[in-house]
């Protein structure tokens, strides 16, 4: 079945949200595949964009629903809808917005997993730059080049977990976005956003390490890039590139669950409030908009302490 064409509206409701919203390249993808599927819709039951009122719209989650999606994916999927809505009412170009008497679906919000301390450690001293070659990740050959590499991975592990940067944030940061001096870095968040965290002094020394040893090796194809932590060829890292080799870091650790950027921002997060942090700081240092999204981790470390408390207290 031919994909259907989509109209100039949400064509230009995307370049909205690139050019003003500042979304990040995989956050309009999932809006655009949203909207692609809410438009198919439309066209299959013979409705204009303005044409849908809230039962159109409902019988679209319905539908989503029937297709086998679950609520979070139809909660994500509404959210695009409403945003086109929204937009078009504030262009002129609807009188009313069909989206604005629809309810979220309800659906549980999962806890995020975290690392325990002992296996933070594990994980940062996973990479060892020096270390001999059954110390390596399985399936990492250590050679100079792959030697730089993971003298790289040590530093940006290590700020991973100091700073609690998401995996898009560290593969952006510049050379100039490091002040090791004042123990601060710059990162650009969500909306374009930047905001300064602090790095604790260990991961400001595996930096220095890195920078005095490690990355001239990997941008000597690229000398004048830009970027903190290159590729092996000196250009940007890439997500995909990082996730493999914090995978087999994970297993190196010996970790039960598999290892992943988010899992080290969670852990973060986790770790500050379990050592006293107020949350409005933590909220400041991850970069969320909103104080409830911070909030999630108070849940986690409360969970923490019951488990402790069952597992010690003697009337537990």
């Amino acid at each position: 079945m031919p994909r259907p064409a989509i109209p100039p509206a949400i064509n230009a409701f995307l370049a909205y949200l690139r050019a003003e919203k500042g979304l990040a390249a995989h956050t309009l993808t999932a809006y655009g595949r949203d909207l692609d599927k809410f438009w198919a819709w439309c066209q299959h039951s013979h409705l204009g964009l303005a044409e849908c009122r809230r039962q159109q719209i409902q019988d679209f989650l319905l539908s989503l629903y029937a297709s086998g999606l679950g609520a979070r994916s139809v909660a994500r999927t509404l959210v695009a809808v409403r945003g086109l809505y929204r937009y078009l009412l504030r262009e002129g170009q609807l009188s009313a917005d069909p989206t604005a008497a629809v309810q979220a679906p309800a659906f549980a919000q999962p806890m995020p997993r975290v690392l325990s301390p002992a296996e933070a450690q594990r994980v940062l001293a996973a990479p060892g730059a020096h270390a001999e070659a059954a110390e390596a990740p399985q399936h990492f050959a250590v050679g100079p080049r792959e030697r730089a590499l993971r003298g790289r991975d040590a530093a940006l592990l290590q700020l991973l977990y100091a700073s609690g940067l998401r995996v898009s944030e560290l593969a952006g940061l510049r050379l100039g976005d490091l002040d090791l001096e004042a123990g601060i870095v710059r990162c650009t968040g969500k909306g374009d956003k930047q905001r300064l965290v602090p790095v604790h002094r260990v991961a400001q020394k595996a930096l220095r390490r890195y920078l005095q040893r490690d990355r001239a090796a990997l941008t000597r194809a690229c000398p004048l890039t830009p970027f903190l932590f290159p590729n092996g060829r000196g250009g940007r890292l890439t997500r995909q590139a990082l996730w493999k080799r914090l995978r087999a870091y994970g297993t190196a650790a010996q970790l039960r669950q598999p290892l992943y950027p988010h899992l080290l921002r969670h852990s973060f997060a986790t770790h500050l409030l379990e050592g006293g942090a107020d949350l409005r700081s933590l909220q400041a240092m991850l970069g969320h908009a909103d104080i409830q999204t911070t909030q999630i981790y108070t849940h986690v470390v409360t969970g923490r302490m019951q488990e402790v408390y069952r597992a010690h207290h003697p009337r537990a």
